[in-house]
C-alpha cells in the first residue's frame, strides 16, 4: 500500500468515528477528566487536600468555592488530588484484567480441545463467585492497602468477562475464508493470531476495555465506599466513604459527598458514550462485511 492510499485510509476512518457524535462526546468529557487531573495541581494549591489544612465543615463561599470538608480539607483541591488516583486504579485494572482476557481467549480459541474445555470451565467457576465478596475478603487481609494494590485486587476479578468475549470473537474470525487461506501459506500459531486474528479483533477490544474499565472503577469505588480502599491516598471513593462516616447527609453537607458523585457519574457517563459509539461502529463494519 503506497504512502498516499495509507494516509486516505486513515483519514476516511477518522471521518467515520467522528461521524458517532456519542464516541466523540464520550471521547471529549474523559479527556476533560484527564485534563483536569493533570493541569489541576498546576492551578490548585494541593496542600489545602490535606487533613486540617484548612478550617473544618465551611460551606461554598468566595474563598471555598466547593466549601470544606469535616477533616479540614479544601473540596477542590481534594477532587484535583483523588481524580487521577481513581482514574489511574480504574486504568490499570481494566489494562490487565484486559490483557488476561485476551491472552486466555487467544489460546482458548485457537488450541480447542482440553486447552478451551480448562479455561472455559475456569471462567464459568469463577463467574458464579460474587466478586464483591470476593473483592472484601481479599481487601480485608491486605495489611496496606495501596492504589496500586488495591488496581490488582481488581483486576483479579476482572478477566472472566473479557475471557468470553475474545473466545467468542476469535472463533467467529478463525473459521472465515481467508484464516484458511492463509493457512494454506503456511501462516500458523502464533504469527497466524499477530497478523490475521488480532488485527480484526481491535474494534472489540477498544469496546472490551471500556467495559473493563467501567467495571474496575465500579468495583473499587464499592471498595473505597466500604472503606477498604488506600487510607494514606485519597479517591473519590474514599471522600464518598468520610463522608458517610461523618453523617455528611443528616449534617446537610451536601458539598462534601455531592461533588464526588458528580465527578463519577461524568466519568461513567463518558465511559458509556464511548462504549455506545464503539459498539455501533462495531456493527457498522460488521454489517458492511461480505
Amino acid at each position: 500500500m503506497s504512502m498516499a492510499a495509507s494516509i486516505s485510509a486513515q483519514g476516511r476512518g477518522l471521518r467515520f468515528v467522528t461521524r458517532e457524535p456519542m464516541l466523540v462526546g464520550g471521547v471529549a468529557i474523559f479527556l476533560l477528566l484527564l485534563l483536569v487531573g493533570v493541569v489541576g495541581p498546576l492551578l490548585v494549591d494541593t496542600g489545602l487536600a490535606e487533613i486540617g489544612a484548612v478550617r473544618a465543615r465551611r460551606p461554598p463561599s468566595a474563598k471555598f468555592w466547593l466549601g470544606t470538608d469535616g477533616q479540614g480539607r479544601d473540596m477542590i483541591a481534594a477532587l484535583v488530588v483523588s481524580l487521577p488516583q481513581s482514574l489511574r486504579i480504574s486504568l490499570f485494572a481494566g489494562v490487565i484484567g484486559l490483557g488476561i482476557g485476551i491472552v486466555l481467549g487467544l489460546i482458548a480459541a485457537y488450541f480447542h480441545g482440553w486447552v478451551d474445555a480448562i479455561i472455559r470451565t475456569l471462567c464459568d467457576v469463577a463467574m458464579t463467585i460474587p466478586g464483591i465478596a470476593v473483592l472484601v475478603l481479599v481487601a480485608t487481609n491486605v495489611r496496606i492497602m495501596t492504589v496500586d494494590m488495591i488496581a490488582l485486587i481488581v483486576a483479579g476479578i476482572a478477566w472472566m468477562h473479557p475471557t468470553r468475549t475474545m473466545r467468542s470473537q476469535t472463533l467467529s474470525i478463525i473459521s472465515r475464508p481467508y484464516i484458511d487461506v492463509a493457512r494454506l501459506n503456511a501462516v500458523v500459531g502464533l504469527r497466524l493470531l499477530a497478523t490475521e486474528v488480532l488485527p480484526n479483533l481491535l474494534p472489540f477490544i477498544a469496546a472490551s476495555f471500556v467495559t473493563a474499565v467501567s467495571s474496575a472503577l465500579l468495583a473499587t469505588i464499592g471498595l473505597e465506599a466500604l472503606g477498604l480502599g488506600p487510607q494514606n491516598e485519597l479517591t473519590l471513593g474514599g471522600i464518598i466513604y468520610w463522608a458517610h462516616y461523618n453523617g455528611a447527609i443528616l449534617r446537610g453537607m451536601w458539598w462534601w459527598w455531592g461533588p464526588p458523585v458528580v465527578v463519577i457519574a461524568l466519568i461513567f457517563l463518558s465511559l458509556l458514550m464511548i462504549s455506545i459509539g464503539l459498539d455501533r461502529i462495531v456493527n457498522n463494519r460488521l454489517s458492511a462485511a461480505p
